[in-house]
């Protein structure tokens, strides 16, 4: 598949080939325009794990350099992930992308001098990444962990709460709810819209256990 830069130089042969006259040439490269600004990523090299220093690793991917080989495999990563216009990543750049991606603040700009590649392969190779791990891992927050939730572990919880002082001793959560900005949509607005946070959002609820994790969660919803 060629490159925009490559089609938008092989027009501008035609043109001065006189194959294409001034119009055709005009429509043709606003046709083919990128509505992304053209960033330099070709200067900078791809990504490897290696050159990664380790105060650097904890501070981009908020995880150890050491851990990143384990969670690849604990998510069940493919050795390879494969965008739908043919664009690939190893498992472990693809997963250091969606972490980079995820960590707060970060645009994909911001992300070009680490991996190397411009912004709409980041974009693809994130929401790859992470559409996989919602289809393999997103029942066990969707629906009862049995593994999370086991009654060994509901009586943890449970007794956690309690001797904190809790007036109910069979509380094994916390309820809460937040709401996501997303921007606004071309159509059906009013659906979207947050009157109280007087944004255009999603919402999602979620009941959250005394160890930190996530049991359940809900959303999103309008």
């Amino acid at each position: 598949m060629p490159h925009l830069k490559d089609v938008r130089n092989a027009l501008f042969i035609a043109h001065s080939r006189g194959v294409l006259t001034d119009a055709e040439l005009l429509l043709l490269l606003e046709e083919n325009s990128s509505k992304n600004p053209p960033f330099s990523y070709e200067k900078y090299q791809r990504f490897s794990i290696d050159r990664i220093e380790e105060p650097e690793c904890k501070t981009e991917f908020r995880i150890e350099k050491k851990d990143l080989p384990r969670l690849a495999d604990a998510l069940q990563l493919p050795e390879t992930f494969r965008c739908h216009q043919r664009t690939t990543a190893d498992k472990l750049e693809g997963l250091c992308v969606l972490l980079r991606r995820m960590s707060f603040p970060c645009r994909y700009s911001d992300m070009i001098p680490r991996f190397g590649r411009p912004v709409p392969e980041l974009s693809m190779i994130a929401n790859t990444v992470m559409d996989y791990i919602h289809d393999v891992h997103g029942h066990k927050l969707s629906q009862w962990n049995h593994d999370l939730l086991s009654p060994h572990c509901l009586d943890t919880y449970t007794d956690a709460i309690s001797n904190k002082g809790a007036a109910l001793d069979n509380c094994f959560g916390f309820i809460d709810g937040t709401v996501r900005p997303i921007c606004r949509p071309s159509q059906n607005q009013r659906i979207v819209f947050n009157g109280h946070k007087r944004v255009h959002s999603l919402k999602f609820q979620s009941v959250t256990l005394p160890n930190g994790l996530i049991a359940n969660l809900y959303g999103p919803v309008g």
